[in-house]
């Protein structure tokens, strides 16, 4: 089976996590950091708000079952791209609304859901696409929280 993979930024990564999770086709889905400037970032520092980073979801999915185009209309479902650096509650760059795309085709089809989406909202969408940078997988007590714990940030 031939898989790809895709890196979402919507907020708080609990809850984007768990929602990508939920998804038919979705094989894995790590919360994470992505867009930074340090090497091997820890959730200490991007709370802190000055790295770059942004909490993000990088999602392993069988394109057989579930088209990277089906991903970024759940993306666009699942927070509000209109607003800057915050997302309910979370405030801060490193709850941004980012698509970090892993090549040229991916860059292309967010580009044009954006351009698509851009119709469905009242305010303009800020989210950032852009080429992902090094992914780093975010502490482990971070990984799986909504079924660790029963809650997440949606």
């Amino acid at each position: 089976m031939a898989t790809e993979k895709a890196i979402f930024a919507a907020g708080c990564f609990w809850g984007v996590e768990h929602r990508f999770r939920s998804q038919k086709g979705v094989l894995e889905a790590i919360s994470g950091y992505t867009g930074g400037r340090t090497e091997k970032p820890t959730y200490e520092k991007v709370c802190e708000g000055n790295t770059g980073y942004a909490e993000a979801v990088e999602v392993t999915f069988d394109p057989a079952v579930v088209s990277y185009e089906e991903l970024l209309d759940l993306f666009w479902k699942m927070h509000d791209p209109t607003t800057l650096n915050q997302q309910g509650p979370d405030m801060g760059s490193q709850y941004r609304s980012a698509l970090f795309t892993l090549s040229s085709q991916q860059q292309e089809k967010a580009e044009a859901s954006k351009k698509e989406q851009a119709k469905n909202f009242p305010k303009p969408i800020v989210t950032e696409v852009l080429p992902a940078k090094t992914f780093y997988p975010a502490e482990e007590y971070h990984q799986r929280y909504h079924e660790k714990h029963g809650r997440s940030c949606f």
